[in-house]
């Protein structure tokens, strides 16, 4: 079945304008335009459009969207199951944010006592049941379970003020690493800067560091497309910028 700009808007729940956007974008082409002018859509492209939704009711930019579905390895059957299995994440995610309210409502009313551990309680679990999700495979696979599982016990028994210690640095590492990238020297002072921080941040959630260790999940930053378009999503390049720091910082060989 094909659709004009105005019948895939009603069929998706978007605006016209948002698909004529996509089009200019280069995110999702019609499959042709008719002799009269009018964008006309096909299977392919209500798939696409799936697709494209899904990842933004993930919170993904358009950019990184776009890097994904355009991948060589993009695998549609497998995104849907990662789809599903990131949604399930994100409810139980909600479930615990929702428990914790409850919580601190009835500490706020008087009925329970509530430590300053357990204020955080939700959030530290949020992240492990996140990261999990996103590259628990991956990591797993390539460090091992204990690795993992060391990882989220050292996450989940973080006092208040390491936790926002580490959320701190990690926006540190990240606004020092988009600074150096416009210096396009991954040598340079500020790109050590930030592979230095990097190391530093890896030190709240890492059991012990390495090296070797380092320079591994820096080469997987460039290998999984998932991790590429999260240090891509401000300026296309930054992953393989700081894994190029990385590998410079600990004095490893390219893998």
């Amino acid at each position: 079945m094909e659709y004009t700009v105005q019948k895939l808007a009603r069929l998706a729940g978007v605006t016209g304008r948002t698909l004529r956007y996509y089009d200019e974008i280069g995110i999702l082409k019609p499959a042709r335009v008719s002799a009269s002018g009018y964008r006309i859509y096909g299977q392919a492209e209500v798939d696409k459009l799936q697709q494209i939704l899904f990842y933004r009711e993930l919170e993904l930019d358009l950019e990184s969207i776009q890097t994904i579905i355009n991948a060589p390895s993009f695998n549609e059957v497998k995104a849907l199951k990662e789809h599903r299995d990131k949604l399930l994440t994100k409810q139980k995610r909600l479930e615990g944010l929702i428990e914790s309210v409850d919580r601190t409502l009835a500490a706020k009313e008087g009925s329970i006592n509530m430590s300053d551990k357990e204020k955080f309680e939700a959030f530290k679990q949020n992240r492990i049941d996140e990261n999990e999700a996103k590259y628990g495979k991956e990591v797993r696979g390539k460090y091992g379970n204990e690795t993992m599982d060391k990882s989220n016990a050292k996450l989940k028994g973080m006092s208040k003020n390491q936790y926002e210690q580490g959320e701190k640095l990690g926006e540190e590492v990240l606004k020092v690493l988009n600074e150096a990238f416009k210096t396009g020297d991954p040598a340079g002072e500020l790109a050590q800067r930030a592979a230095d921080l990097h190391r530093q941040w890896l030190g709240f959630y890492w059991d012990s560091y390495s090296k070797e260790a380092h320079a591994g999940l820096a080469q997987m930053y460039v290998d999984d497309e998932r991790f590429t378009a999260f240090y891509d999503k401000e300026q296309p390049g930054t992953a393989e910028f700081l894994r190029d720091a990385i590998y410079i910082y600990t004095g490893m060989q390219k893998q």
